[in-house]
């Protein structure tokens, strides 16, 4: 399944949280095309979050404070979204379980 854009935007600011990136590294740990690679990274420098360095003939790109808050904003929307995931699986669990219970007195 393809990646949606904002999936795509973690990922990379995950990715340059860790360290400066070459467009060829980030796009092997992102698995994405150098293309479109390229048009995220241009979204991203020109909304602040990331920048692009360059030194000794070799460009790379790097988290900004910007960047880094976004991201934290959004690895907490995404733990939440799995508490919510959790919960609405175990409200549906208690929902059953009384329904199987039931049924298991009113045969005995």
């Amino acid at each position: 399944m393809r990646k949606s854009k904002l999936e795509s935007y973690q990922e990379i600011l995950e990715a340059l949280s860790e360290k400066l990136l070459t467009i060829d590294a980030l796009s092997y740990e992102t698995n994405t095309d150098c293309a479109l690679l390229r048009q995220r990274l241009n979204f991203l420098m020109k909304n602040g979050l990331v920048a692009e360095r360059t030194s000794r003939r070799k460009t790379q790109f790097a988290v900004l404070e910007r960047g880094g808050a976004v991201l934290k904003a959004l690895t907490v929307q995404k733990q939440l979204e799995k508490v919510k995931e959790t919960i609405i699986a175990t409200d549906e669990t208690a929902q059953i379980m009384p329904i199987a219970s039931r049924r298991h007195f009113e045969t005995e």
